[in-house]
């Protein structure tokens, strides 16, 4: 019985900080876009990273033929 005096005070602690930081995360827009991933994941990035120009930072490995998924 002794050990659920000192259990409350602590969970109601941890309640409080993981408030405080559900407040935090709110205030900094962390979900403001819920839809943005979830749609981002769908959109086909391989014909936007063949048409990037070389940034001249003289990297072989921007030169180099893309592979495709076949592997041909």
């Amino acid at each position: 019985m002794d050990v659920i005096y000192s259990l409350i005070p602590g969970m109601m602690f941890f309640g409080l900080v993981f408030l405080a930081v559900l407040i935090y995360a709110v205030k900094k827009g962390q979900y403001e876009d819920m839809e943005g991933n979830a749609s981002r994941i769908l959109m086909d990035d391989d014909e936007e990273m063949m048409e990037r120009p070389d940034d001249g930072k003289g990297g072989e490995e921007n030169s180099e033929k893309p592979e495709t998924r076949n592997g041909h």
